[in-house]
């Protein structure tokens, strides 16, 4: 492998040689790398082979910070992930200054999420969307990839970069990876290092709550297979009472007859987790739980089929965290 190549102009990056055998890959990063920026870089390597090139860009955007985020004192560790990016099997990293990426100022011309960039994160972090899919637009354009990765933790982010490169004909393949998570469940982030011992512990609610709607949604749906098995009639259920399944015939009756509502109850799953951690020494302080189609990020009917994400943010102290994984609702008969 070639020694690393750190890169701080847009002029270099366009004189960056291409590999003549095989796809270019781009990690796009704030920075403050981690095993679950690694995961991407290595993932990235996978996927461009040894014929390949992977670019990760290191950039604090300022764009898509608030007014009352964190844009200061958000960490910047350059000379540690120059050594992540190394070991992860990148081949050059582009971390320019702000006025190499907005020569200008502020730019004058942006991308618009549209409806989907209001909701949940959207309407927490007005503008949040606009100022990532102008950087994410600005880092396509500058580093051109073939393959562009991003994590699925940050869910709504990676919904919206797929429809910019669809409605905007991008010319590159948008790869989602898996959360990557610590020992304990909680998702990787840079943002993880404010946590006190303490806060820590209340921030475990998260991913509990998320296991807790998936572990519902898994149970229900077996009783709904079963259902599905055993005819709803009084010789069934008749039947398995006479070999002592009493309860089984009434599980599979009761859910039988419910026919709709796993999202509901999926919710509810996830929903006490979050209350309870509401009680906590601190608080976890809920932004909103929510169970979502990932095409437009809208709420999910109570007889929704395919593929849901449940997504969660809270503020623990002063950090907040996000969080979410995908689920899969069957097709109802």
């Amino acid at each position: 492998m070639t020694d690393l190549l750190l890169i701080d102009t847009a002029e270099e990056l366009h004189k960056l040689p291409r590999t003549a055998d095989g796809p270019r890959a781009v990690v796009m990063t704030m920075g403050a790398l981690h095993e679950g920026h690694a995961t991407l870089i290595r993932t990235a390597r996978e996927r461009a082979g040894q014929t390949g090139q992977v670019v990760v860009t290191v950039f604090v955007n300022p764009l898509q910070f608030g007014a009352n985020e964190d844009l200061d004192r958000y960490p910047r560790t350059l000379d540690a992930d120059l050594e992540i990016a190394r070991a992860g099997g990148a081949d050059a990293v582009f971390a320019p200054a702000v006025d190499e990426v907005y020569p200008g100022g502020d730019p004058q011309v942006r991308v618009s999420a549209g409806p989907m960039g209001e909701r949940l994160e959207g309407a927490t972090r007005p503008g949040h969307f606009d100022g990532m899919l102008t950087v994410v637009a600005k880092l396509l354009h500058l580093t051109r990839p073939d393959l562009a990765l991003f994590g699925q933790k940050d869910a709504q982010q990676l919904a919206l970069i797929r429809r910019m490169v669809t409605d905007l004909n991008f010319p590159v393949e948008v790869v989602g990876v898996p959360t990557v998570r610590e020992e304990d469940g909680l998702a990787l982030s840079s943002r993880n290092r404010y946590l006190s011992a303490q806060e820590r512990r209340t921030a475990l609610a998260l991913s509990r709550a998320l296991f807790a709607g998936q572990d519902r949604l898994a149970a229900q749906a077996a009783l709904r297979a079963r259902a599905e098995a055993s005819p709803a009639s009084d010789e069934r259920a008749t039947a398995l009472a006479r070999i002592g399944e009493i309860r089984s015939a009434a599980d599979a009756h009761a859910v039988s007859a419910a026919g709709t509502g796993l999202p509901d109850a999926v919710r509810a799953a996830a929903r006490h987790v979050l209350e309870e951690a509401g009680r906590h020494d601190p608080p976890l302080l809920l932004d909103y739980l929510a169970l979502v189609d990932p095409q437009d990020f809208t709420d999910v009917r109570p007889d929704f089929t395919g593929q849901a994400v449940l997504a969660v943010a809270a503020k623990v102290g002063t950090t907040r965290l996000i969080d979410n994984i995908p689920l899969e609702f069957g097709a109802h008969t």
